[in-house]
């Protein structure tokens, strides 16, 4: 068991914080996207030994996305995503975005990531989860197809429709600048 437990510590929690990104993503709620983590981790940890597939990373958010799919299931008069940030203003901010040179750049990076956020908030489900992975994430098309299930071509193609419409929604947002995604 010990065993066990130390390949679990060293393969798949230091995939924890990516594991938490996705969740957040996924249900726009922090305290929701906690409880997912939780679940996901307590059943890798109980499935560890038959992992598939070489990337752990990978194999754990598959475990995430499943959870917060059950969950959806589970509570399916609520089971479509929040367009906006949760009511405690808590956004996830890529820290890229993020300078402290100054007060004035730090409040326009600021304002990018709050209108980033929101547009990544106005995309559907399937094309927040496949930008996420990829972008977020850095997971390949192969690992981003076997977290969700789906061809390698429909990864790729909803890929591209989720960066075109986050484009779209990014015009939006920012009166039509699209400066700060290129």
């Amino acid at each position: 068991m010990t065993d066990l437990r130390t390949r679990f510590e060293q393969e798949a929690l230091p995939h924890l914080d990516a594991a938490y990104n996705l969740a957040r993503w996924l249900t726009r709620s922090a305290a929701e996207a906690e409880d997912i983590v939780q679940d996901a981790l307590l059943l890798a940890f109980r499935n560890f030994d038959r992992q598939r597939g070489p990337s752990t990373k990978a194999w754990l958010l598959a475990i995430v996305r499943n959870c917060f799919l059950s969950q959806v299931r589970r509570s399916a008069p609520r089971a479509r995503l929040t367009d906006s940030i949760d009511a405690t203003g808590d956004a996830l901010t890529p820290p890229a975005l993020v300078s402290l040179a100054d007060p004035e750049r730090e409040a326009i990076a600021a304002e990018r990531a709050r209108s980033l956020d929101e547009a990544l908030g106005r995309l559907s489900e399937d094309y927040r989860e496949v930008l996420v992975l990829r972008e977020l994430e850095g997971l390949s098309y192969r690992e981003i197809a076997g977290v969700t299930a789906m061809p390698i071509g429909t990864v790729m193609s909803r890929l591209a429709r989720a960066r075109e419409s986050l484009r779209v929604h990014w015009l939006r947002a920012t009166g039509g600048s699209d400066d700060a995604l290129s």
